[in-house]
């Protein structure tokens, strides 16, 4: 059974519960939890491969990841709560590899610091580069497990109905939002940590895209706490989420197409009766989920003529995340070969994130905020059987759309000259700094390739190329109306804008979406 199909117009004469725009990581999983509680669903996806941010590409010999670079929670253990939810997914045929005890280093011009698995070794290791503040450091963890505890309710409120959901939301919400609402950097000044050791701390800042003045204290506590337990990846890399999960969708009726852009979702009265595709087919259905972003979902699907539906959804108190550069390179050497270890590199010109992003963005020519280098073939076990005598690696860094607006209009893969060699000075500098971490890459590099915003909003259908969907700052935490319930009738959100950032993440909104919509909690079977 092939996994995505083309499109065809008997398509929309059949009879459909539910159209999920986009394939990714919350399409998938609404779809396949839909699925098994009977509902016929019709995946629509614009790319020509699915998956979303989890799919991959290939040039050559070689294959990249466009959106995974590793997953933390204890996927090692049969019943947590991830571990189960993957595995129900992928009928148990989704597998994974631990990354080395280090699986990130953060790095300063001065100094490495090592992030390590496991919350006590982590804890221990902290202590060691700051013994004079202990204090903080145990402060910092008691809130991290504080965030994550009362984040449960918080996302829980999400999935319940209208009334009840409003009823209950003060007290459901509460214990989070004390944190969320505030930024990280004024919660480590708080509890009486340096500028250094906020630095370190906030170290993995490019997993959620913002610096810690900017960010909410919610999102650093939920990404510190989801990699406590370390670092995975997938075997077989990040492509297997999609092709592990579309099968359990497939054998319940449920169809995934590719190549298939929806233009409009079609309202009438007030409520969502399928959609307009870009070929001028309408397909109808007893509900639409969107799971390719509020923004896209409110700005560019939902065209409602006199726009009253829109005034009532408050989109301009969210704002896009940053764009992004990413360097794919292939070496004619293996890991090993090389000696790549597979943790993952932050390369940071100074301990400030705020400073260092302001002083890029006000000048090019200064320092890359942040330089991430990940090495997908060194984590994948699988690798080096298929494709032998090779290795991948990424270098990412942030990039503004604003920069690239001259070219917009121009189709991908035939920008002209002028964007190639912009490309090529980049590409340079992101090489220069694979070196400098990574000597013995050098001379063995075979191929490398630049994506840039124009990339990723051509590729990941994002309007400004963005990799987080909306912005985690203190504000959009705040935003009752980013849930799976809209105010149009049978027209359901998930993705990570209705959670936060990441596949865990994001997989979890097609849990709770999936749950508003049943009218029960699934969450529950997945908890032990």
């Amino acid at each position: 059974m092939s996994l995505g199909n083309r499109y065809n117009s008997k398509i929309a004469n059949e009879n459909w519960d539910a159209i999920i725009i986009g394939s990714g990581i919350s399409g998938l999983t609404s779809a396949r939890l839909l699925a098994d509680s009977g509902k016929r669903v019709l995946i629509l996806e614009k790319h020509f491969k699915f998956g979303g941010y989890t799919h991959t590409f290939k040039r050559n010999n070689y294959e990249w990841d466009v959106g995974i670079h590793y997953i933390g929670g204890n996927l090692h253990n049969p019943n947590s709560f991830l571990r189960r939810l993957f595995d129900y997914l992928s009928n148990n045929n989704l597998h994974w590899s631990r990354m080395d005890n280090v699986y990130d280093q953060i790095i300063f011009p001065d100094k490495t610091y090592d992030f390590v698995t496991g919350k006590q070794p982590f804890i221990e290791q902290m202590i060691s580069y700051f013994p004079k503040e202990e204090k903080a450091i145990m402060k910092y963890i008691e809130l991290v497990n504080k965030v994550f505890k009362s984040s449960l309710s918080y996302y829980s409120n999400k999935a319940l109905p209208g009334i009840l959901g409003a009823l209950t939301y003060p007290y459901m919400s509460k214990p989070f939002l004390r944190f969320a609402k505030r930024s990280t950097k004024d919660v480590l000044l708080e509890i009486g940590c340096s500028t250094e050791l906020i630095g370190v701390l906030t170290g993995q800042w490019g997993d959620y895209g913002l610096p810690p003045d900017q960010s909410s204290f919610g999102i650093q506590a939920m990404i510190a706490r989801h990699y406590f337990e370390g670092g995975n990846y997938p075997v077989g890399g990040s492509r297997m989420i999609a092709e592990t999960i579309i099968p359990g969708i497939q054998s319940n009726g449920g169809k995934v197409i590719l190549s298939c852009g929806v233009q409009e979702i079609m309202i009438k009265k007030g409520s969502a009766i399928g959609v307009l595709l870009d070929n001028g087919d309408e397909i109808r259905s007893k509900m639409v989920i969107s799971s390719v972003g509020v923004k896209n979902t409110f700005e560019v699907l939902v065209k409602n003529e006199d726009r009253t539906i829109n005034k009532s959804v408050p989109i301009n108190q969210v704002e896009a995340s940053s764009g992004y550069y990413c360097l794919h390179i292939g070496l004619n050497k293996s890991a090993k070969e090389i000696d790549l270890k597979n943790a993952n590199l932050w390369v940071y010109p100074g301990y400030d994130h705020d400073r260092n992003l302001e002083n890029y963005l006000s000048d090019n020519k200064q320092a890359y905020p942040v330089v991430f280098i990940s090495f997908p073939s060194a984590k994948d076990p699988s690798w080096d059987k298929d494709h032998p005598n090779s290795a991948t690696i990424e270098v990412i860094t942030v990039a503004e759309f604003e920069k690239h607006k001259k070219w917009e209009d121009k189709q991908w893969k035939k920008r002209g000259d002028e964007y190639e060699s912009f490309k090529e000075t980049i590409s340079q500098s992101l090489l220069e700094s694979l070196y400098k971490q990574s000597p013995k890459t050098k001379g063995h590099v075979d191929y490398y390739e630049l994506s840039t915003p124009l990339t990723s909003r051509d590729l990941a259908n994002y309007k400004e190329g963005e990799l987080y969907g909306i912005n985690h700052t203190p504000k959009r935490f705040q935003q009752k109306w980013l849930k799976p319930q809209t105010n149009i009738k049978n027209l359901y959100l998930t993705g990570q804008d209705i959670v936060t950032a990441g596949v865990s993440a994001a997989m979890m909104s097609g849990v709770i979406t999936s749950s508003a919509i049943l009218k029960k909690n699934l969450m529950k079977q997945f908890l032990h």
